[in-house]
């Protein structure tokens, strides 16, 4: 753990391994945080607020600081990719060629947000008299931040960038699954000297502890957390007891829709991308795909063809194009909801079974599953599964597909394929969801806002929207007038005498 700038044991002294998903042995032990060693994270991260200079450092000067900590960590970015595979499961392309740059991409864009002005004029009034009016924008505080298992090093990145960026402090939650990479990060922050103690600090340990000390501690001022709607719900609830700011990123169930003149060659690809990148291991997965009546045939014979040939193999292989899924859990509830979706009477067009090769044996290895003739109130249609499962739903017009697309309680992200933009744009206007792909997909905009629509969410990330999520916006009103007897508005309590 890492607290107020030092590494330190747990207080109980109690660690847990954790794995490597394609071998399935453990790679390192990893402390345990208990509710003393949190408050403890929290005490530093309050300290460090109240009575340290990073919250009044000049915007340019922590601007600078950020942007060095990003060159410190792109020069050992190859040990965070390391980790990303080994821990978690990540393809050796998907962490070289995605994760890790687009992490850099956004922390340095962060880093030049951090240099933004905080006072904003406003109308000035004339009456009752005149004043002049302004609006500054402030720190929130302490921020606990609870990251997911899916992108340990990219969510690390979203969370503590942002809040470091508005000067605020930090304690990061990383998943009990993957909590390596984030603890590299930290490690390479430290190694620069660059923070001052108890700015960033670190607990690994179960959520079911850490977490609610960090939701319901006073001395917390803001939650950031990305998982699932269900925990999402529950970090609320313990939010509420004091009123806390939160920012939730959760689940997705999202619409990719095919248009009837879309170029099939982009978006049969398209579509195998949006599903299986990260073995469906995304919240916005395009895992609802609709494909119109007069090509479903096609599309779906050639899509099957394409993913049948993916091949499954150890996240550190470079050929690899689907690694092992995260743990044997997951793997347990992705074969789950195969046998629910046949059940429901829908059909494995592709039917994903656990490898026989020997070399990954050990390992949390799925393949793909494509599942046609499904209607939209399936389970496997409108519940998470967040697995390499596609569901491929025929509609018969652009009317009904929309509708379709938004019955659901999610609204993350959704994708529409076409030729024709402006015919496309006019069903992205139509859809729910915060973040809308148009022959495309997965690709976030560090200067775009992500964040989802009905129970997807509460607020958003990334560009300065994201910055904007740690700050507090205070208004000063100054008053020009300065004679007493022109300020008759005192006199409804104080009458002049």
């Amino acid at each position: 753990m890492y607290i107020n700038g030092q590494w330190r044991t747990p207080r109980a002294e109690q660690y847990k391994p954790t794995y490597d998903p394609s071998t399935g042995l453990a790679l390192a032990q990893v402390a345990q945080a208990d509710i003393e060693d949190t408050k403890d994270a929290i005490q530093a991260a309050r300290t460090a607020f109240d009575q340290g200079d990073w919250r009044n450092m000049k915007h340019g000067d922590r601007s600078r600081l950020l942007h060095a900590l990003v060159d410190a960590i792109e020069e050992r970015q190859h040990e965070i990719a390391e980790l990303e595979m080994r821990n978690g499961g990540c393809t050796w392309r998907k962490a070289h060629l995605l994760d890790v740059p687009v992490g850099l991409i956004h922390f340095r864009h962060f880093a030049k947000l951090a240099d933004f002005e905080p006072l904003e004029t406003v109308p000035q009034i004339t009456f009752p008299a005149l004043a002049y009016n302004y609006v500054k924008r402030d720190p929130i505080g302490v921020a606990g931040q609870i990251i997911p298992w899916n992108f340990p090093f990219l969510m690390a990145i979203w969370k503590i960038a942002p809040a470091l960026a508005a000067g605020n402090t930090v304690i990061l939650k990383p998943a009990t699954f993957t909590p390596l990479s984030a603890l590299k990060l930290v490690e390479i922050i430290h190694d620069t000297g660059l923070l001052p103690p108890g700015v960033l600090n670190l607990v690994t340990g179960p959520g079911q502890v850490v977490g609610p000390e960090l939701c319901t501690s006073p001395m917390v001022d803001k939650i950031a957390f990305t998982g699932s709607t269900e925990v999402g719900r529950e970090i609320m609830i313990q939010a509420a007891s004091t009123i806390k700011k939160v920012t939730l990123e959760l689940g997705g169930k999202s619409p990719n829709i095919i248009l009837d003149d879309a170029d099939l060659d982009i978006a049969i690809d398209g579509s195998l991308w949006a599903t299986f990148m990260h073995n469906g291991q995304a919240c916005e997965s395009g895992t609802r795909l609709f494909v119109p009546s007069s090509i479903y045939d096609e599309f779906v014979g050639r899509l099957v063809d394409r993913a049948s040939r993916l091949k499954v193999g150890l996240a550190d292989d470079g050929a690899t194009d689907m690694g092992p899924v995260i743990s044997p859990g997951q793997l347990r509830s992705i074969e789950e909801y195969i046998r629910i979706g046949i059940e429901e009477g829908a059909t494995p067009a592709l039917l994903g079974t656990r490898p026989t090769d020997p070399a990954l044996a050990g390992g949390n290895f799925i393949g793909p599953t494509i599942f046609t003739d499904v209607t939209n109130d399936m389970r496997i249609a409108q519940e998470e599964i967040f697995g390499p499962v596609l569901v491929v739903i025929k509609y018969d017009s652009v009317d009904e597909a929309v509708r379709m697309a938004n019955d659901s309680i999610y609204g993350l992200a959704a994708g529409v394929w076409s030729k024709d933009v402006e015919r496309a744009v006019d069903v992205a206007d139509r859809l729910d969801a915060g973040t809308i792909w148009i022959n495309d997909y997965h690709l976030i905009n560090a200067e775009a806002p992500f964040g989802g629509y009905k129970q997807s969410g509460i607020g958003r990330e990334l560009g300065i929207w994201g910055l904007k999520q740690y700050l507090e916006v205070k208004h000063v009103h100054v008053s020009m007038n300065n004679d007493r007897s022109s300020k008759f508005w005192f006199d409804i309590v104080a009458p002049q005498e």
